[in-house]
């Protein structure tokens, strides 16, 4: 039974996940090269032992001997290059990929995919406000959740595959849900979240405001520096299960507001009580 360790591995897109990735990876003594766009990306890599060899161009050779390979690319670009690009793939690899809506992607690479190649999608629940592989560092992972998301067309091995990646890349939690459960918990949990910074950062234009804010706003507003060409098309592609989550707090939020123009003290502690019931699962 192959194992990630035995794979050369390929990671397509040398940002900050890719980065992260290909370090984590090569730690682990694993062989990992990378393909992206900017010769700075892979020179700076190459350099500091994040991968093994790079390049800027559509390189045949090395797609072709990677036995997994990590697609690191806003999803219409993954889109575009398996369409483009697909037919130097090793007949029996693996593909996966980081993006973080499933619906829109998974269904249609899947469609297009060669059969004797399998895409198993994944998505890294981790991140931060910085950008390129400069800022690679696979710690990460080490408090985040890496999410699985099978469809009828992946094999157990695939899967086992996935799975067992999450698991050397250093995340603390590894699980599997269908594409529509993704992308209904991600409206929520992620994409709901960075819609109500956005809001935070922008409803209020005072001016001086950051001489005054406590870490209360700071923590709530962290995400708020956002990457507005990757976000705004994750927000389309997710749009009707982002509405639902949206309409869900709205409706919250004005029942807040009710309790507290009405003076529903007890309505409002109430409220206190359960959020801080819920928010103490978190910290486990």
């Amino acid at each position: 039974m192959k194992t990630i360790k035995d794979m050369n591995i390929l990671i397509v897109g040398l940002g900050l996940m890719g980065g992260s990735y290909a370090m984590a990876l090569k730690k682990q003594g694993i062989k990992v090269n990378a393909i992206t766009k900017e010769q700075d990306s892979i020179d700076y890599a190459i350099e500091n032992g994040i991968i093994d060899k790079g390049s800027t161009e559509i390189d045949a050779d090395m797609i072709g001997e990677a036995d997994l390979v990590v697609f690191a690319l806003y999803p219409n670009v993954f889109k575009k290059w398996i369409e483009e690009n697909q037919n130097y793939l090793k007949s029996g690899s693996i593909i996966t990929d980081v993006t973080g809506v499933k619906t829109s992607v998974v269904y249609d690479i899947q469609k297009i995919l060669r059969d004797d190649v399998e895409f198993i999608a994944a998505h890294p629940m981790a991140g931060r406000e910085v950008y390129g592989v400069r800022n690679s560092d696979p710690s990460i992972f080490e408090k985040a959740n890496y999410i699985v998301t099978p469809t009828e067309k992946n094999t157990s091995e695939a899967i086992r595959l996935c799975k067992e990646l999450g698991e050397m890349l250093g995340f603390l939690r590894v699980s599997a849900l269908s594409p529509e459960e993704h992308d209904e918990v991600i409206g929520f949990v992620s994409q709901l979240t960075h819609c109500i910074a956005i809001t935070l950062m922008t409803c209020n234009e005072k001016e001086n405001l950051e001489k005054y804010t406590g870490d209360s706003f700071r923590d709530l507003t962290r995400i708020a520096r956002i990457n507005e060409d990757m976000w705004s098309e994750l927000f389309m592609m997710n749009k009707a299960a982002l509405l639902t989550q949206m309409d869900m707090f709205e409706e919250r939020f004005i029942d807040l507001r009710k309790m507290i123009r009405t003076d529903n003290v007890e309505g409002i502690k109430e409220m206190m009580r359960h959020s801080t019931k819920r928010r103490a699962l978190f910290d486990k």
